[in-house]
């Protein structure tokens, strides 16, 4: 019997609807357990969809925490989720991390895969760990905050929507075509991992940007021509402390929030809204 069979078999979609946790069976207890007010959820060996399934029935129970422990490489994990619950990942999930997302906190106790906040509108992403390529992607709203390092093109397409604006911090450096196409939002990259005049790997940062700002500590050797550099005003300070500050929470460092910002940073803005204004035909 797979573990679908099994699960629905033990609790169908309207009991774990309507009734309460205490119904689960002994026969399933390997897959899932409350602890207080949590869930938790042993993820090995279950087939992406069917995790899935299982996340948003569960979702609805009066718990405020889903923990899922031993994660490997699942997509989708927090898709289209709008309810405010804690998620905590131990492991690495796959691609689409929290796509869609509207409200959950998730928790990443490994590295995220690509397409992490896949067009979220709201909510928090921590990741104790590095992220993979189009992190961020189209993402509209909420915050996404980096420990490590973040692959190509990172904050691809962000946008602000009507009073929503996505934020995305990296503690470490990242790489080619950072916040390409960027119409809005807010990217800060930290640079904690980088030597005294060391210089990102990154080129093309900017490329096709149009909207938002970019934050940097450390040199960028290549930008893109729809990009220019600026100091940070008061505004700007008090922004990425907010930032910063938070970072430094979630994950702590060797460098507290003072030593951070002491650090020279500059900031990334497009030159033009249109920057391509040229091509289109009228």
């Amino acid at each position: 019997m797979t573990y679908r069979d099994l699960m629905w078999k033990t609790l169908p979609i309207e009991r774990l609807d309507k009734e309460t946790p205490s119904l689960i069976d002994p026969e399933i207890s390997e897959y899932i357990q409350i602890k207080k007010d949590a869930i938790e959820i042993n993820a090995q060996n279950i087939y992406y969809r069917d995790l899935n399934d299982l996340i948003k029935h569960v979702a609805k129970w009066p718990a405020n925490k889903i923990i899922l422990n031993n994660i490997t490489g699942q997509r989708y994990i927090g898709t289209s989720l709008r309810r405010k619950i804690e998620i905590e990942i131990n492991g690495t999930p796959g691609n689409d991390l929290a796509a869609f997302m509207d409200g959950p906190k998730i928790t990443v106790y490994g590295d995220v895969q690509d397409g992490c906040g896949n067009t979220m509108s709201q909510g928090e992403i921590i990741v104790h760990g590095s992220a993979g390529d189009v992190t961020g992607y189209g993402m509209r709203g909420g915050n996404i905050f980096i420990r490590d390092n973040i692959g190509y093109r990172a904050g691809i397409h962000m946008k602000e929507y009507k009073n929503l604006k996505p934020n995305i911090v990296v503690g470490g450096t990242a790489v080619d075509f950072l916040g390409e196409y960027m119409a809005g939002g807010v990217l800060a990259v930290l640079g904690l991992n980088l030597g005294e005049n060391k210089t990102h790997d990154a080129k093309y940062v900017g490329t096709g940007m149009h909207g938002g700002v970019i934050y940097i500590h450390g040199k960028v050797t290549h930008t893109g021509k729809e990009v220019e550099t600026r100091n940070l005003d008061e505004q700007d300070n008090k922004l990425l402390r907010e930032l910063v500050n938070q970072y430094c929470k979630y994950f702590g460092t060797h460098k507290n929030v003072e030593e951070i910002l002491g650090q020279d940073f500059v900031k990334l803005i497009p030159v033009s809204t249109r920057p391509y204004g040229r091509l289109y035909a009228y």
